[in-house]
């Protein structure tokens, strides 16, 4: 039998939200974290942009790759 393993972040939230048990609690910290990782992305890519890296001609090669062909053939 293979034993779960959480790590410290999951063990906090775990402790955090033991007591939580409303639909409506979960439905709003889904949307907090969504949007507390799309501010993370967002802020990366405005990185990656002013660095260079990341620019109109790049995005629209992005934009023209079929994401989940390249995610099988990444496997």
């Amino acid at each position: 039998m293979e034993t779960t393993v959480f790590n410290p972040i999951q063990i906090h939230l775990l402790k955090m939200f033991e007591r939580k048990k409303d639909e409506k609690d979960l439905l709003e910290l889904q949307e907090v974290l969504s949007n507390y990782y799309a501010q993370k992305l967002n802020d990366h890519l405005n990185e990656l942009w002013d660095a260079g890296i990341l620019d109109q001609k790049r995005l629209d090669e992005i934009g023209e790759i079929d994401l989940h062909e390249f995610m099988r053939n990444s496997k």
